[in-house]
């Protein structure tokens, strides 16, 4: 992978390259950069297609506490470093709360946005306490005691070998900041309005960490024009298991504004 020196870390990432109109992904939580091979796969020859590990997972280390919009200020800093001005801006779940940001921080440099299974809120306070425990399990017994629930939230039905092998030897010291900074998140949506760029939302209509409903907050609040796309059957990672039906939307978008 390439790397880059920013804002006190040390950022790892991909760049299909090209003299092409730039589309940026940032993965969910517990995923990488890999999590989004398919999307490249269908994109790179037509755009210029950047994927990255963010601070705690792949190959990019957190130094200390972060935030979300920290993670925003991690994306424009590549974009400075790759000398782009402006870029189509997306992600899935986390890549999605951290995208919303940069559009806040720099809406010029954002064309648009691509918004996967995601939201703008924080945790419903249902979850607080199995995702603490969670936590909590993987800290003292090791990810193998909780991967099949994670993998049911985020992956959905299967068999999921790569991604446990993945989880098995991220430490934990990197889990935690990455946790906490999921959990602790501020609430955006009433910011929404601020966001004037059109939006592509894809969900998963099986999506078990994030309702369909939080989707229709994105679509509804959002003062961009806005694209709503359900993909049925499809899980939190529905760009990973429904790609065709996902790789449709987000072409089809990207030829609209771009």
């Amino acid at each position: 992978m390439n790397t880059a020196h920013v804002n006190g870390i040390t950022l790892a990432f991909e760049d299909s390259g090209g003299n092409k109109p730039v589309v940026i992904l940032s993965h969910g939580f517990l995923m990488d950069h890999s999590m989004f091979d398919k999307q490249v796969e269908a994109l790179k020859g037509q755009y210029r297609v950047i994927t990255w590990d963010e601070r705690g997972f792949g190959g990019t280390k957190a130094t200390g506490d972060f935030s979300y919009w920290d993670s925003a200020n991690d994306v424009l800093a590549l974009m400075d470093h790759l000398s782009i001005d402006s870029a189509v801006v997306g992600g899935m779940s986390q890549g999605g709360f951290l995208s919303l940001r940069v559009a806040l921080t720099a809406p010029e440099r954002v064309k648009a946005l691509i918004l996967i299974d995601t939201q703008s809120g924080v945790e419903a306070p249902e979850t607080v306490e199995p995702y603490n425990n969670l936590h909590a399990a993987w800290v003292e017994h090791g990810s193998i005691a909780v991967q099949d629930i994670i993998a049911s939230l985020i992956l959905g039905p299967g068999e999921w070998p790569e991604w446990f092998a993945k989880w098995a030897v991220l430490e934990k010291d990197q889990f935690t900041k990455a946790f906490n900074c999921l959990m602790h998140r501020d609430d955006i949506t009433g910011r929404l309005g601020e966001i004037t760029c059109p939006a592509l939302i894809i969900h998963g209509t099986a999506d078990a960490a994030i309702p369909m409903e939080k989707a229709e907050v994105l679509r509804d609040g959002i003062a961009g024009a806005t694209t709503l796309v359900p993909i049925e059957g499809g899980p939190h990672a529905a760009n990973m298991t429904h790609a065709e039906p996902v790789n449709t939307a987000i072409l089809r978008f990207l030829e609209a504004v771009l």
